[in-house]
């Protein structure tokens, strides 16, 4: 489980797209790709560059490699406040346009990405995800019942983000853990990578000893907020702990729950004595998971239909909508599948 977080990139005009296709070019070349893989990873840059001031007059792409076993890959996010798509079947066909271009960039997207996903609403924006690997995943499929999927953004300013998250699983139980350092930088990164590295090797199965174990190794750092999530296989039930203004939530879009951590700081102080709080898994149920850099005022409920789509669309469109720009943010959203 990679713990990258993505590269911002700033579309405001034509003169950005040779300098972001470079750095993007440049960033698949460092996972691998071919001279050909490359090149196509060049061209859906290139086309959501070009859609973005065509159709929204400006937007930004967010970016980072993806590390899987055998089969590394690219994953990049477009999102724009732009007028909408209003018939999103429609504009996929080839020759279709509203800007009277040949209306083939939706469709050649589509066809060079080994995962494509777009979500749209009238006067909200676009969200387009394009994720291309090595080895195009008609040959390489991983199977799993377990999805999870992160936005970590590094403060305007920032190379390192300090917020983190890692998620393990065996036969019996599924693990995620998310932290936020205080502060932002390098010594924020610094402490949630500690606690990272102490969450990898914890063997504990409760989340509050977990979060225990978590404090106790990170005492030489600043300090930072985090909580863990458990999911036991066998009693099908969520179990949550968490220190600090970590939010999270449980949805199925019909309804959701929030749950509620205890003050203090991981590595500094924290309760005498803590508790998890136990949910019963419903299918279709979303977990996710924010740090302070998001607001908390939103309801999946506003975002029709996204839970058809990929998980990181979902982290996408709450980035987009709630992002406070004075901190790192991250969204980190997971979903099993039973």
């Amino acid at each position: 489980m990679d713990n990258k977080n993505q590269l911002l990139f700033n579309v405001a005009d034509r003169s950005y797209f040779s300098l972001v296709k470079k750095d993007i070019h440049h960033l698949g070349i460092l996972q691998g790709f071919t001279d050909e893989r490359a090149g196509q990873l060049d061209i859906i840059v290139a086309e959501l560059c070009s859609n973005l001031i065509k159709h929204a007059g400006q937007g930004h792409l967010l970016v980072k490699p993806i590390e899987e076993p055998g089969n590394n890959g690219v994953e990049v996010i477009c999102i724009d406040n732009g007028p909408g798509i209003a018939d999103i079947k429609r504009m996929m066909l080839d020759g279709t346009s509203t800007k009277r271009t040949l209306g083939h960039g939706l469709g050649a997207i589509q066809r060079l990405s080994d995962k494509f996903d777009i979500y749209s609403q009238k006067e909200w924006g676009t969200i387009i995800l394009s994720r291309i690997y090595q080895t195009p995943l008609a040959h390489y499929i991983p199977k799993f019942t377990i999805d999870v999927k992160g936005l970590l953004v590094p403060k305007k300013g920032e190379k390192l983000c300090g917020d983190g998250f890692f998620y393990k699983h065996t036969k019996k139980q599924f693990k995620l853990f998310v932290g936020d350092g205080l502060g932002h930088g390098p010594d924020a990164a610094k402490a949630v990578n500690e606690a990272i590295n102490s969450f990898k090797y914890c063997h504990e199965e409760n989340p509050v000893d977990i979060i225990k174990y978590i404090h106790t190794t990170v005492k030489k750092t600043r300090g930072l907020v985090g909580t863990v999530v458990t999911f036991d296989f066998e009693t099908k039930e969520w179990s949550i702990c968490g220190v600090g203004n970590i939010f999270t939530k449980l949805s199925n879009f019909s309804e959701s729950k929030n749950y509620m951590s205890y003050n203090g700081i991981l590595g500094h102080n924290i309760p005498g004595s803590i508790k998890e709080q136990r949910t019963p898994y419903e299918p279709g149920q979303y977990l996710i998971m924010c740090s302070d850099g998001i607001k908390t005022k939103w309801e999946l409920s506003n975002y029709t239909g996204i839970y058809k789509n990929d998980l990181s669309v979902l982290a996408a469109a709450l980035y987009k909508d709630h992002t406070r720009n004075t901190d790192d943010a991250s969204v980190i959203v997971a979903k099993i599948n039973l």
